[in-house]
């Protein structure tokens, strides 16, 4: 467990600020609306947010990791996932409206409305980081389940 969080907190640190730059980018180039000005305006704001959010999110998972796993109740991806809030803000202080989604992402993920939310951690642009979510999600079932059976 204590592998995969350090890795999930490690890559949020180093990733979390220009997954938002590439989520308010990828966005308002679809878009294809803004002026080169107020887009160059935009993505600087998402580079002053991303750094925020990256704080926040690592923030949020070390706090995460603190507290015993019978505690949790939230899960790491969940937290990494509210990464999106900083892009939906400046998305839609730029006037950019909402995409199309399908059902299942609008039922899923009401708030993104920019489709944007990172589906797994490696989404960041790092492949171990699903491998560490996975490893702390192990790591956190054998916890729980000794705890239950302390004999097996």
């Amino acid at each position: 467990m204590a592998d995969g969080a350090r890795t999930l907190i490690s890559g949020v640190e180093r990733l979390g600020a220009a997954w938002v730059v590439r989520a308010v980018a990828g966005v308002v180039d679809a878009w294809g609306r803004l002026d080169e000005d107020r887009r160059s305006a935009t993505l600087a704001e998402a580079q002053v947010a991303g750094q925020r959010a990256a704080t926040r999110v690592a923030g949020e998972l070390r706090a995460l990791f603190a507290i015993d796993p019978a505690a949790q109740r939230a899960t790491p991806l969940e937290i990494i996932r509210s990464l999106r809030r900083e892009p939906t803000q400046i998305l839609a202080a730029a006037g950019i409206p909402p995409v199309d989604r399908d059902q299942y992402d609008e039922r899923a993920f009401p708030d993104d409305v920019y489709a944007i939310v990172p589906k797994s951690a490696a989404d960041l642009g790092d492949d171990d980081l699903g491998g560490a979510l996975l490893a702390w999600g192990i790591g956190k079932a054998r916890v729980l389940r000794e705890r239950q059976n302390p004999s097996s």
